[in-house]
């Protein structure tokens, strides 16, 4: 298997030297004003290895941490596997982040060193600066910086369990936490989907996967470019889900198999339906969260199972769940039975297991002597979090699920205080401690109101420093204070809906009471002085 991600690339491209690795769309080339076409594995190896002795010869090395905002170029596969040849852990950038999330990110990461576009290095240097942490800048073509600093781990070995990628993930009580994920993460992520079977059947030197998700999320870092480095494939990135040109991109690129959010396929539904729905090459989709009306007429339209899996940045393949065997019970968000690899416990408040049928808080590990096999090596410079998290040897992942009489697992609801909007989690308390710095903010509390196409929107209850009368004052603060938060959040954060209250639910010490402070917001939905900036929230261009 080799000790780095970058050993199983060349492995493959020793094997499938004329194979396709990437392909670039000319949308997608378009939009990033790249070229077009396929990049072949002896092609991308033979580029991975003249950046690695580039970055080697500029002083970067083993526990050096390296941002890449890159969107979704192949520069970012480039460079990551040039970086993972040197034991260098890459720290993947979303580029909706605005200020005060780069800040903390950089601060935090302690990266020495972003590969960007040239229209983020002014924001980013920004943020540096903020963050006191020195930061050198490139683009991907530039030639490389020397390091600012040694390279921490210069004089140890690089092995299986050398950091492969610090990833980002919203926390429950306040800033994000940065998952270390070794390479063992993405060996083992890519082997889980390489074997997996059933549905999901991958076959050796024959897949074209197309992906329109993010290359800061795990799904197609870990899982889509793993898997078929693993096998030998083709992966195909677009830019983003661009729903009008979807289907000419799957039958442009032969996809075979495709990745997919919830809110995909209820786009896709609204479109008018044509002859041509099921004209194309693919197998099945990989994905979770659609929604359970939609799920039977999608497939019975397009052709191909939806197949939803379980699966967090923290568990990676350790514990990953899917449905790709039948009876898959579509429609009852239903995501399988764990494999002879994946325990699983459900529990009460107390950690009480709970009966088939009743609602529990999902516990998993891997099976076998290693319960942290194929997940996250920790939280970074927050090792308390990460003793919780593994309290009495069993990660707690904060979903509620429900075991059925026949042993498939069901998705209920989410335990923990996080909003899911268009795939995204977004910590409540993350927006509240932001938004709370703007001037005519006396308090908040953010809550998740139901959307119909994104599942969760944000919603805000905010006490203002003033009173304010007339809807028409309302509207206008409501406005400034999203067009403030889009300055500091990323667009997808800031509240869809602002509801401004005279007081906020609070315990006897201070603390949001979260329950009454989700049933006060759905009741505020409706009221007419609920003020709706949806229409406000849009990505921010550079």
């Amino acid at each position: 298997m080799g000790q780095t991600i970058y050993a199983a690339f060349k492995q493959s491209a020793q094997q499938w030297p004329d194979h396709d690795f990437m392909l670039v769309l000319p949308e997608t080339a378009d939009i990033y004003g790249i070229e077009a076409g396929p990049i072949r594995y002896a092609q991308a190896q033979a580029q991975i290895d003249q950046l690695a002795e580039q970055y080697q010869k500029a002083g970067y090395g083993h526990g050096h941490r390296v941002g890449m905002l890159l969107e979704n170029r192949p520069a970012f596969f480039l460079h990551w596997l040039a970086l993972n040849k040197l034991g260098a852990s890459i720290v993947p950038i979303n580029p909706d982040l605005r200020a005060a999330e780069l800040e903390y990110l950089i601060g935090h990461s302690e990266m020495i060193l972003a590969v960007a576009t040239s229209n983020r290095h002014a924001d980013l240097q920004d943020a540096a600066a903020k963050a006191k942490q020195p930061l050198a800048l490139m683009t991907p073509e530039q030639a490389v910086p020397s390091a600012l600093s040694p390279a921490r781990h210069a004089d140890q070995a690089i092995t299986i369990d050398s950091e492969c990628a610090l990833m980002y993930t919203s926390g429950t009580t306040g800033r994000p936490k940065g998952c270390m994920l070794p390479n063992q993460y993405f060996h083992d992520a890519g082997d889980w989907y390489a074997n997996v079977g059933g549905l999901a059947t991958l076959y050796k030197g024959r897949e074209r996967m197309l992906t329109p998700l993010p290359l800061f999320h795990m799904n197609a870092l870990a899982f889509s470019a793993m898997a078929m480095i693993k096998t030998g494939g083709c992966l195909i990135v677009l830019d983003r889900f661009h729903p009008r040109t979807w289907w000419e991109s799957v039958r442009k690129s032969e996809a075979t198999v495709v990745h997919y959010l919830g809110v995909m396929p209820a786009i896709l539904m609204k479109l008018e339906a044509t002859e041509s729905d099921k004209n194309h090459s693919v197998r099945f989709g990989f994905g979770a969260g659609v929604d359970g009306a939609l799920h039977q007429p999608f497939e019975a339209r397009f052709g191909f199972p939806l197949l939803e899996a379980w699966a967090m940045t923290e568990t990676g393949a350790g514990a990953c769940i899917i449905a790709n065997e039948e009876p898959r019970f579509i429609g009852t968000n239903c995501f399988g039975k764990e494999s002879d690899q994946v325990e699983v416990r459900l529990v009460d408040d107390e950690g009480n297991p709970v009966a088939n049928g009743v609602d529990g808080e999902l516990l998993v590990r891997h099976a076998g002597p290693n319960p942290r096999r194929g997940f996250f090596a920790g939280y970074w410079k927050d090792q308390a979090a990460t003793e919780e998290a593994w309290a009495n040897g069993w990660f707690h992942t904060g979903d509620i699920v429900r075991r059925d009489e026949q042993g498939y697992l069901h998705f209920i609801d989410r335990k923990r205080n996080v909003i899911r909007r268009s795939g995204e989690n977004i910590a409540a308390v993350e927006v509240e401690n932001v938004m709370q710095q703007y001037a005519a903010i006396r308090s908040i509390a953010v809550a998740a109101v139901p959307d119909a196409i994104r599942g969760d929107e944000v919603m805000a209850l905010i006490v203002p420093n003033k009173p304010v009368d007339s809807h028409a004052a309302k509207e206008q603060l409501a406005t400034e204070i999203v067009q403030w938060g889009l300055t500091q959040l990323a667009y997808f954060k800031v509240p869809g809906y602002i509801a401004f209250v005279d007081q906020l639910p609070l315990t006897s010490t201070n603390k949001i009471q979260r329950g009454e402070l989700k049933t006060l917001a759905l009741s505020l939905l409706e009221h007419p002085d609920c003020i709706d900036t949806t229409h406000l929230k849009k990505r921010q261009e550079v």
